[in-house]
């Protein structure tokens, strides 16, 4: 089901060590993990347990997101992207990646006035099923 403007899209966990944490996940929750090849590396898209569904990536920090810090980043649908990046300046936040292309979707990860890390994508309408 396509998911709306202002919704949630994706939640992906950014870590030095992606293969201790996936570790941690799956003991704890149960989360299975599979691979998803990266240029010399891999990041993992994890599963819930019981519908095989995928919910969240756990991810290195390394390559496009090294420059992130520890966290549970998540992925906003927002119409148009340099609108939304101009709106967050203006409203005293700071962009620390991008505006970068992903696939068929366009994204940055900024900072809001008060600290908190999250990531802004504007989706094709072709790729609006994928997630």
């Amino acid at each position: 089901m396509p998911k709306e403007i202002g919704e949630i899209v994706w939640v992906d966990l950014t870590i030095p060590n992606a293969e201790e944490v996936r570790e941690f996940y799956h003991s704890v929750i149960g989360w299975e993990a599979d691979e998803y090849k990266m240029a010399d590396y891999s990041d993992y898209v994890i599963k819930s347990p019981n519908s095989k569904q995928s919910v969240a990536g756990i991810c290195h920090a390394k390559g496009d997101n090294a420059s992130l810090p520890p966290q549970w980043l998540i992925y906003i649908k927002v119409e148009n992207l340099e609108k939304s990046i101009t709106a967050a300046e203006l409203g005293g936040g700071e962009i620390l990646d991008g505006p970068k292309q992903a696939g068929t979707s366009r994204l940055c990860v900024l900072k809001d006035p008060a600290g908190a890390v999250l990531a802004l994508i504007e989706e094709e309408a072709e790729d609006e099923g994928a997630n």
